[in-house]
């Protein structure tokens, strides 16, 4: 195999580029899931009529795949609300909507793990169930939820990649651009690869850490 280091000296800073468009719309599809997955995951608590547009949301956007629904919302949807289409913005309501929908999986599994006792025991001090939700709960059932949130995110980090397709120029997209232009396989992908390796790897490092830090509190 002759790889040509030349191509990928030339791509760097178009990779770097990327990579940080990469970066901002896993995280912007993170924050925005973890406020979106939190009402959903409430909502699907909720009493039964109540929680049934939260249960089909879920399973929709659990049950499709994201490629799918990244060409809905940006050939489909946002074009009703902006034209031309910013394909940055539908990558991050794409990747957030669908990121809620498994934050909030995340969120009714963690607060359901913790002791009915601790709501009870909350009560019968004075709290309401909100306040009893937001400083006994919720602060309890966060710890738990480190692990599964991280891993989201670097699954997140990964599925971004499929914003290439509405041009996004995100990491993959320069990784195209590069092996169209040259009509190499090689040194583009395999270079996207390794960047994709570091990220998730560091990712991995900081959620182990964060976890054994709340683990001794």
């Amino acid at each position: 195999m002759d790889f040509q280091f030349d191509i990928v000296k030339e791509y760097l800073p178009f990779f770097l580029q990327g990579t940080l468009l990469t970066i901002g719309l896993s995280l912007a599809g993170t924050i925005l899931g973890l406020i979106l997955g939190l009402f959903i995951g409430m909502g699907k608590m909720s009493k039964k009529l109540i929680r049934f547009p939260f249960i089909w949301y879920i399973n929709i956007f659990r049950g499709t795949p994201l490629f799918v629904q990244i060409l809905i919302i940006h050939f489909g949807v946002m074009p009703m609300f902006m034209k031309p289409v910013n394909p940055i913005l539908s990558a991050i309501v794409a990747l957030s909507l669908n990121s809620a929908a498994y934050i909030a999986e995340i969120f009714r599994a963690g607060i359901q793990s913790i002791d009915k006792g601790q709501m009870e025991a909350a009560r019968s001090l004075g709290m309401s169930h909100a306040q009893a939700m937001k400083k006994v709960i919720l602060p309890q059932a966060f710890k738990r939820m480190i692990p599964p949130l991280g891993n989201e995110f670097i699954v997140l980090l990964k599925e971004s990649s499929l914003a290439a397709i509405i041009a996004a120029p995100e990491l993959l997209y320069w990784g195209r651009a590069a092996q169209g232009a040259y009509m190499r396989v090689w040194e583009p992908y395999i270079t996207i690869a390794i960047i994709y390796l570091i990220l998730t790897l560091s990712l991995t490092y900081l959620i182990q850490y964060l976890e054994r830090r709340f683990a001794k509190e």
